[in-house]
């Protein structure tokens, strides 16, 4: 029985000095078991606080990043709509630059710089046209609206531009309405 509490006072004298080591603050090298069992739950319950404290600070990180994300892609929807909106005014121009009335040069100017000026705005906000005529037609990026038969042009090659493609940043606004050659 002496050898089993001379287990017990080194085991608490160990413990003691763990705690030292630790920043604990033992005073007493005679530590009770009581007082040891209350270590080992306080410690416990400092894990367990300190994990919770790590996940919460996890999840916060995590539900800012996604609203970041939403933030960042409802501006999109919202730069694309406009866009879409603002494009068939861009169209209306070009065809009325492509309009040859007799004595309405002056007016032909006036349209060619507000036709300018609404690209390069587009341009500054990262709307960039599509590459179409003599391409090889891609369903991603280009909608079929004619085929005719072109010996001369490769399958599937865009020999026309009917309405132009425009891309906002990597996202397709509109497709190009196109006709492609048949081989």
């Amino acid at each position: 029985m002496a050898d089993q509490s001379g287990r017990t006072k080194s085991a608490e004298a160990s413990e003691v000095e763990r705690m030292d080591d630790e920043g604990g603050t033992a005073q007493t090298t005679d530590a009770t078991p009581g007082l040891a069992d209350e270590i080992v739950e306080l410690r416990k319950e400092r894990d367990g606080l300190h994990d919770r404290l790590l996940r919460q600070a996890a999840e916060f990180d995590n539900y800012r990043k996604r609203v970041d994300r939403e933030r960042r892609d409802l501006t999109q929807m919202a730069a694309i709509d406009f866009v879409q909106e603002l494009l068939p005014v861009i169209d209306d121009f070009e065809r009325a630059l492509q309009a040859d009335a007799p004595g309405a040069e002056s007016y032909r100017q006036g349209l060619e710089i507000i036709h300018r000026a609404l690209l390069d705005m587009l341009r500054r906000r990262g709307v960039t046209p599509v590459d179409a005529v003599g391409t090889q037609f891609d369903p991603q990026v280009h909608q079929a609206v004619a085929y005719e038969d072109a010996p001369d042009r490769r399958d599937g090659e865009v020999i026309e531009q009917f309405t132009r493609g425009y891309r906002l940043g990597d996202k397709l606004v509109r497709p190009a309405m196109v006709k492609v050659a048949k081989a």
